[in-house]
This record gives structure tokens, C-alpha cells and sequence, in this order.
């Protein structure tokens, strides 16, 4: 069977083919105007798990009505996105997505925006919710939630399994990992990112001998241990894991009836095989062509709200618009973003260091630094700043909104203040320890009262509007 190669996925001219010993070469194969290759076997062979059941609790409210990994990001996209396009990118296209908490949102998603491989050639991106096949419990951990799927996996018959998780962002080429775990004959691979020594008890950590074999695997500990050769750095385990699939079913199988286990990939199941197996540390390689390596958990409201200004910079971390690594998610049908009057000084829609989504329409507002996802509405006179608005926002004229994220669907009422008494947006709203405030559906925003010489300014816009129709 012969298919087309995806943009960024081999170089013009050369198209990446695993080897008997299931090394990957490059074999030129005539073909006009675009590259081609047999889907290698390795890839075929490999399964992927996707875990999207996390709760989110620390990006509450945000996480109030959705799962995490269907928490917008960027505009336009959902944090799951991220994770699935890196898949698509490498060529793996049977991927299981175990969903558990909220998983509305995130199933009507995935079913809308990533029916985009071929099930006539043995592809899928299927939604597991819990089914209970092993017991009366929901997921225990990220181990039980694969332990409990065990029946689809096994049916799909892979050689190799790869565990990822969907709230992270980030771009890997996940098929380079798997050339590395077939070149060193691991039984588990591990990808991990270097870390300052300094930040790294927020992770697991990966200890390391010369040749990259896992000798220990602390969760979050008090004193890490640095990786071989600096003092100043430590290897985080970023939360992907390639098993052999026999291997996999047999540490999950074992782990299972162990009343004292948590269930966990980073806690239990790797810990236990270290000493048994060869357990190997891939470091990551990052797609997204930057000095430094990018990888984020989105923990956080103020690490997500970080995440998303970034991309507004001229030179932002994250790059988006790369036509060799293309990020995919669900578009809705929507008409471009307009801005509307062009009264410079009285009534201008513009949007400076922004990102505005399609669907948008800018009356008569200046938006800066700020993320607009599709079909917002922001009326005229408003001002809005370094925000997120997610989408079916609408704005009331006169609001102003200054490092804040508004939840879907809200009605900022006319003369609205929003992140600039800081004793009212507590009283009214979740705000963050960084000062960001978090506006949803259920609150009540401060309405401010509306100067003499802003309603005559208004007045007067609205009688040229109407002298002009």
C-alpha cells in the first residue's frame, strides 16, 4: 500500500523506511511532485494510548464543565490538540484516547475534528471512557486506566505501546523515539527534558548511568538527583512511555492486585521494572526549532495564561506557524474576523500584538496583547487587555478587561471592570496568585459608571453611524 507523507515528516526527495532490524533509511521513490513511502512496519505496529481523563482541578473553574485536555489554547485549539498532531506528524495513526472526567466536550471534539485518518487501512482515533471490564472501579491511576482497556489493546494485536498524556504541549516526532527503543532493544523508553536543578521537584525525576539506562525514578522529590555530567540539571520524566506490548500487559497484570499500589506509570509501574528490564532515557528532541527546548504542563491558570501571551510576542516561544509540523484541531464554520469603524481617536476596531480567531468581530474597541478565540463579539469603546476570551464571548460596550481569561459563552455587561479593582475582582471572581482573574458564566462582573464625555462621544458615533445607512 502506498500513501502520501505527511508535510515535515522526511526531508524533499527522501522518504524514512525501518529496516529489517527496524532501523529507519532513506530510499528515494520516484514519484511527481511529492514524497511517498510504505507505511513502515514498526509504526503500524505500534499502538498508541492517549490519557485525557485528568480532572484539572488546578486549572479550576476552567476545568468546571470540560476535561483538562479540552481546556482551549491559543485561540482556535484544545490542549489535546497538541499531543495529536504530534501523532498524526509521526506517522502513528491507531491511537485510543481514555477519557474519564467531563469528557462531553472533549468526545464531541475529537469525533469533529480528528476524523481525519483512514479506517479502511486499519487507522483509528477512538474515545475509551471507563467500561468497567475488570471491576466496579473508575480509573485508579494512569497504569489502571491502561490495565482497564487491556481487552482493546490486546485485540489490536501491537508489538510496541506508546503512553502519552494530553495536557501537554509540545512537538516530538515520536517516531524517533521509536527508532531509538528499537535500536537499543528497550523494554521501556522513557523521554525526558533536562531541567534546572532548582525547578525540578515539581517533576518525576529520571536517574541515569553513562549509556542512558533509568538506575531510579523519584516523584517529586525533596533533594533530585542530577543527571551525569552537570550539577546544575536533572532529566524530568515528561510523561511518555514506550513499552514492548508484552512487557506492558505483564507489569500492568502484576501491579493490579497490589492493594498498596497507586496505579501509577511514574509511581508503581516503572519504578518496579528498572532493576528487571532494560529501562531506557530518551532525550527529548524538540520539532519546535526554538534555542531552548519547549515542553509545558499546563498546571497551572497562571502558567496557562503564560503559555497563551507567549504566543502574542513577535518571537514567541511556541511556534504555531510552521508548515512542516502543522497542528491540527477542529475549525468551526466561521467567516474571517472583522473590524469594523475606523474613527482614529473616537471609535477604531483594532487589534496590536494579538490573536484574533475566525469569527471574531472587533466594533469600535482596541484589543492588545490578548487572544480572541472563534466568535467573539466585542462592541465599541471597549478596552481589553493582555486577556483570553474564549469562545461565544461577547463584550458590552465602554467594558474594560485587563489580565483576565472569560469562560466560554460569558455576557460582559456594558461598563464592565475587570482586572482593575483588584478588592472587587476577588470578591466576584476567581483570581490567581499572579493577579490573573478568572470570569465565568455564574459571576456578576463590577459595572463602573461611564463618563459624561465618553456617552457624548458615543452619542455622536452612533448619529454619524445612523446618518451613514
Amino acid at each position: 500500500m502506498i500513501i502520501g507523507v505527511l508535510p515535515g515528516q522526511v526531508k524533499p526527495g527522501k522518504c524514512q523506511l525501518f529496516g529489517e532490524k527496524g532501523a529507519l533509511t532513506d530510499e528515494v521513490v520516484p514519484r511527481r511532485d511529492a514524497c511517498y513511502h510504505r507505511r513502515p512496519l514498526a509504526l503500524d505496529d505500534t499502538l498508541v494510548i492517549l490519557l485525557a481523563g485528568g480532572v484539572g482541578e488546578r486549572l479550576a473553574p476552567l476545568t468546571k464543565e470540560r476535561a483538562k485536555p479540552a481546556v482551549y489554547f491559543g485561540g482556535p485549539y484544545r490542549i489535546i490538540d497538541f499531543t495529536l498532531s504530534n501523532c498524526i506528524n509521526s506517522g502513528l495513526r491507531r491511537i485510543f484516547i481514555a477519557t474519564q472526567y467531563k469528557s462531553l466536550s472533549l468526545n464531541r471534539h475529537i469525533r469533529m475534528g480528528w476524523n481525519v485518518v483512514s479506517e479502511e487501512l486499519g487507522e483509528f482515533v477512538e474515545i475509551l471512557p471507563p467500561q468497567k471490564r475488570v471491576g466496579e472501579h473508575w480509573y485508579l491511576g494512569t497504569a489502571d486506566a491502561v490495565f482497564q482497556n487491556l481487552y482493546s489493546i490486546s485485540r489490536e494485536e501491537p508489538a510496541n505501546v506508546l503512553i502519552l498524556s494530553g495536557d501537554h504541549v509540545y512537538k516530538m516526532d515520536y517516531s524517533k523515539m521509536l527508532r531509538f527503543h528499537l535500536d537499543r532493544g528497550a523494554h521501556v523508553t522513557l523521554a525526558t527534558i533536562e531541567v534546572p536543578l532548582a525547578d525540578a521537584s515539581r517533576f518525576g525525576i529520571v536517574s541515569v548511568d553513562e549509556a542512558g539506562r533509568v538506575t531510579g525514578f523519584d516523584e517529586k522529590p525533596e533533594r533530585p538527583t542530577p543527571m551525569p555530567g552537570s550539577a546544575t540539571v536533572a532529566l524530568a520524566s515528561m510523561g511518555i512511555y514506550l513499552f514492548k506490548a508484552d512487557v506492558l500487559m505483564r507489569a500492568l497484570e502484576e501491579d493490579a492486585p497490589k492493594e498498596e499500589s497507586k496505579h501509577d506509570f511514574g509511581k508503581d509501574i516503572i519504578p518496579s521494572m528498572i532493576a528487571s528490564s532494560p529501562v531506557i532515557s530518551y532525550n527529548f528532541y524538540d520539532e519546535n526549532k526554538k534555542s531552548s527546548k519547549y515542553w509545558r504542563d499546563i498546571g497551572t491558570l497562571d502558567a496557562y495564561f503564560e503559555a497563551n501571551m507567549d504566543l502574542c510576542h513577535v518571537n514567541p516561544e511556541f511556534n504555531l506557524y510552521d508548515p512542516e509540523w502543522p497542528l491540527r484541531t477542529y475549525q468551526p464554520q466561521a467567516p474571517p474576523a472583522k473590524f469594523v469603524f475606523a474613527e482614529e481617536g473616537k471609535r477604531c476596531g483594532k487589534a496590536l500584538d494579538s490573536m484574533i480567531s475566525g469569527g471574531c468581530i472587533i466594533s469600535g474597541s482596541r484589543i492588545s496583547g490578548s487572544i480572541l478565540c472563534p466568535n467573539v463579539r466585542v462592541h465599541s469603546f471597549c478596552e481589553i487587555d493582555q486577556s483570553i476570551l474564549m469562545p461565544g464571548v461577547r463584550v458590552g460596550r465602554h467594558a474594560k478587561i485587563r489580565r483576565a481569561i472569560i469562560d466560554r459563552d460569558v455576557l460582559i455587561p456594558r461598563g464592565a471592570i475587570i482586572g482593575h479593582e483588584a478588592e472587587e475582582d476577588r470578591r466576584r471572581h476567581t483570581v490567581t496568585e499572579g493577579g490573573i482573574v478568572v470570569v465565568t458564566v455564574d459571576d456578576e462582573p463590577l459595572v463602573g459608571p461611564i463618563s459624561e464625555e465618553a456617552l457624548r462621544i458615543e452619542a455622536e458615533a452612533d448619529r454619524r453611524g445612523a446618518a451613514q445607512t
